[in-house]
C-alpha cells in the first residue's frame, strides 16, 4: 500500500508552497487507495507552539484534506534514541568537537583555494585522549553521521535519475551539542517506522535525500521513493517573501474558496490546463507526477481569483448556504451566482432585489415607457414575468433588444448588467417591480 506523509513544523502557519506540497501528498494517496499522514516535526521545542499544529489541522481541514493518521515527533525521542545510540555503535554516527567559527574559518579556507567546502572529518581522527580533553575544557561535541563515500543514485519521480558522489557531500550533523535533534536523522527513522513509500517535497530537499538514502540503508530500511517538485515562484518569476505570508487565512479573507485552491495547486508546475472542478475527484484521476516540470512553477493570485469565481458559479445552494443572508433561498442563489467572484458578493445582490436601489438618469423617451411598464405588470398573470413583461411591451410599444431590455434592467436594479432577469425579477417580486419602474 502507498503511504504518503505530510511533516510540517509547527513553528509558524502554513503558506502556499506548504499547502501545495500537502495536497500532492494526499492526491497521489488517494488515487492509488493509499494512506496519507500528517507528521508533526516538534522536535524543536524552543521554537514549536501548540497554536500552530491546531492551525494546520484547521488548514488542511479547510482544503478538505483529511489525515488517515497522525504521529509527533515530540513522542518519539526514545526511539530516536535508540537508533542513535545503535548508529554510535557501529561506526554510523560520531562526535566532533568543532566550534561554529572554526568549522566558518576551514569552509572559508576551502573556498579561497576553490575547493567545495566539504568537512574533513578531522573528528575522526582524535584519539580517546583527545576528547576526554575537549570535554574537559567544557567542549560538547554534536554529532554528525558517517557517509560512505560511495555514488548515491535514485530515480526521482519529478526530476528523473539522480546521482551523488558521497565524497564530495559534508557527513551531516544529526544532532546538536545541547542533544537536540536537527532534521535529518528523526525524519528518516520515521519514515521508515510509519511504513512511508514516498516522499513528497520541494527540491530544496534534494541534498538531504542523498543523506538520507545511507540513513535508511544504515538502519536496514529500503528508502521511499521521492518526488522533488520546483518550488513555487510569484507572478514576478521569483522567489517571493510574499509568497510565504500567503495561507489559508489571507485566502479566507479574499473569499477563495478551498476547491480554487485544490484545482488551482492540483495542476500548478504541469503544462495541464486548470479546470475549475467542485469535486477534486477528476483532479486525482489525473494526478501524475510525469507531469510536472524542473521549471519553477509561478503562483498567480489574479488567476486563483479567475479559477475561484468559476468554482463560485458552480458551487450548490447547500455549499453555501450558513453565509448566505438572511433570507435568501436556493432560488435567489440560483439566479446570482453566475455573476459573483466570491461568494459573498451575494449580499450585494440581495440588497438589489431586497432593499432601495440606485435611481439611474432616464431618457426623455423612457419615461413614458417605463410608467407604461409599470402599468402592464400589475395586470401581469406573474408565473414567468419578465418574459410576460417584455413580450407584452414589445407588442405594444415595437420595442426589441438593448431598447426593450436595458431601460427595464436600469429601472428595476440599478444597474446596466447583472443577472438574468427572467431568474431576478420573481425574486424582486411584483410590488417591489411596480414601485421601482415608477420611481
Amino acid at each position: 500500500m502507498i503511504v504518503t506523509r505530510f511533516a510540517p513544523s509547527p513553528t509558524g502557519f502554513l503558506h502556499i508552497g506548504n499547502l501545495r506540497t500537502a495536497l500532492h501528498n494526499w492526491m497521489f494517496a488517494r488515487k492509488h487507495g493509499g494512506r496519507f499522514l500528517l507528521r508533526i516535526d516538534d522536535t524543536d521545542a524552543a521554537r514549536s507552539e501548540e497554536r500552530f499544529v491546531e492551525a494546520i489541522r484547521g488548514d488542511l481541514a479547510w482544503l478538505g484534506l483529511v489525515p488517515d493518521g497522525e504521529e509527533r515527533q515530540s513522542a518519539r525521542f526514545d526511539r530516536y534514541e535508540a537508533v542513535f545510540a545503535d548508529m554510535v555503535a557501529n561506526g554510523r554516527i560520531y562526535p566532533a568537537y568543532e566550534t561554529p567559527e572554526e568549522l566558518d574559518l576551514r569552509r572559508k579556507i576551502l573556498a579561497g583555494r576553490g575547493l567545495p567546502p566539504v568537512y574533513d572529518r578531522a573528528a575522526l581522527k582524535l584519539t580517546d585522549e583527545d576528547r576526554a580533553g575537549l570535554e574537559g575544557e567544557g567542549r560538547r561535541p554534536h554529532w554528525r553521521f558517517h557517509l560512505d563515500h560511495i555514488p548515491i543514485v535514485w530515480d526521482d519521480m519529478v526530476r528523473g535519475p539522480q546521482k551523488f558522489d558521497g565524497a564530495l557531500l559534508s557527513d551531516p550533523v544529526v544532532r546538536r551539542a545541547d542533544g537536540s535533534w536537527l532534521y535529518l536523522l528523526p525524519s528518516v527513522i520515521d519514515d521508515a517506522d510509519m511504513g512511508v513509500t514516498h516522499v513528497v517535497r520541494g527540491e530544496d530537499h534534494v541534498s538531504n535525500t542523498a543523506t538520507q538514502m545511507q540513513m535508511f540503508q544504515a538502519m536496514g530500511a529500503a528508502p521511499p521513493a521521492f518526488a522533488h517538485e520546483a518550488l513555487l515562484v510569484g507572478n514576478e518569476g521569483k522567489l517571493s517573501k510574499r509568497l510565504g505570508s500567503l495561507g489559508v487565512a489571507h485566502f479566507r479573507e479574499q473569499g477563495i474558496e478551498p476547491e480554487a485552491v485544490v484545482a488551482l495547486l492540483a495542476r500548478l508546475g504541469t503544462s495541464d490546463p486548470v479546470e475549475a472542478m467542485v469535486d477534486p475527484a477528476p483532479l486525482i484521476a489525473a494526478f501524475d507526477f510525469g507531469r510536472f516540470g524542473r521549471a519553477p512553477a509561478r503562483f498567480d493570485e489574479a488567476e486563483l481569483a479567475q479559477v475561484n469565481a468559476r468554482i463560485v458559479h458552480q458551487l450548490p445552494f447547500e455549499r453555501v448556504a450558513d453565509v448566505l443572508p438572511a433570507g435568501m433561498d436556493a432560488a435567489a442563489w440560483d439566479a446570482v451566482r453566475g455573476n459573483l467572484e466570491r461568494v459573498s458578493d451575494a449580499g450585494d445582490w440581495w440588497r438589489v432585489v431586497t432593499g432601495l436601489v440606485e435611481t439611474l438618469p432616464v431618457a426623455e423617451e423612457d419615461r413614458a415607457f417605463l410608467a407604461r411598464a409599470a402599468e402592464v405588470a400589475g395586470d401581469l398573470p406573474w408565473a414567468d414575468p419578465w418574459a410576460e413583461l417584455t413580450g407584452a411591451l414589445k407588442a405594444e410599444t415595437g420595442r426589441k433588444g438593448k431598447a426593450l431590455f436595458l431601460p427595464l434592467r436600469r429601472a428595476l436594479t440599478g444597474m446596466d448588467h447583472g443577472p438574468d432577469m427572467a431568474a431576478l425579477l420573481p425574486l424582486i417580486g411584483r410590488t417591489r417591480a411596480i414601485e421601482r419602474l415608477t420611481a
